[in-house]
């Protein structure tokens, strides 16, 4: 009897605490992802997003990125960027590709935090199709595949989300595998 009302007393004050920021973190990378930190505070700590980060300051978009926001960003992984032509990314790394290199980025990024659950809703809404206008000035078109959301950039190349709804106190990152391409 004792342990059974040690177990209720157990189970009530579970239900009626506060809800933690531990109980929204999400592990990106092998890091966790704090709801009350910005996006770039948080990217920084992801091993899979390494090659992100780099480009981020190449670009010179962190405070950008640490601004007040919100911001959706489909963030590639180290893996995605692997997956261009060999070369692809020392080049958009150098100084004289900075444009070309921010183009790229703010291609991954819309104005506006928009969940997983927002983005499917934008699909339903559109007879299985969503276009979303990026902050380079492109479009995104997101779609799903049985439960899976993508996303098709503006050449035709698909990126699956990976991990979606990792919120940020600026915006929500959605993980993707692909790098996104914009004309």
């Amino acid at each position: 009897m004792k342990k059974l009302l040690i177990a209720a007393f157990a189970l009530v004050a579970l239900a009626t605490a506060p809800q933690t920021t531990f109980a929204q973190t999400k592990m990106v990378g092998g890091a966790a992802m704090y709801p009350t930190k910005d996006i770039v505070d948080n990217a920084v700590n992801s091993k899979a997003h390494t090659t992100l980060v780099a480009a981020v300051k190449a670009a010179g978009l962190v405070e950008t990125l640490k601004g007040e926001g919100p911001f959706t960003v489909f963030a590639p992984t180290n893996a995605a960027f692997d997956k261009l032509p060999e070369g692809t990314v020392a080049t958009l790394l150098k100084p004289e590709n900075k444009a070309q290199l921010t183009k790229v980025l703010t291609y991954h990024v819309v104005a506006g935090r928009l969940s997983a659950a927002d983005l499917m809703a934008k699909v339903k809404a559109g007879n299985g199709k969503a276009t979303l206008s990026t902050v380079s000035g492109g479009t995104l078109t997101a779609m799903m595949s049985g439960k899976k959301l993508y996303l098709v950039d503006d050449k035709g190349g698909k990126s699956w989300v990976t991990i979606s709804d990792v919120f940020q106190k600026n915006g929500v990152i959605h993980v993707v595998n692909a790098v996104l391409l914009p004309n």
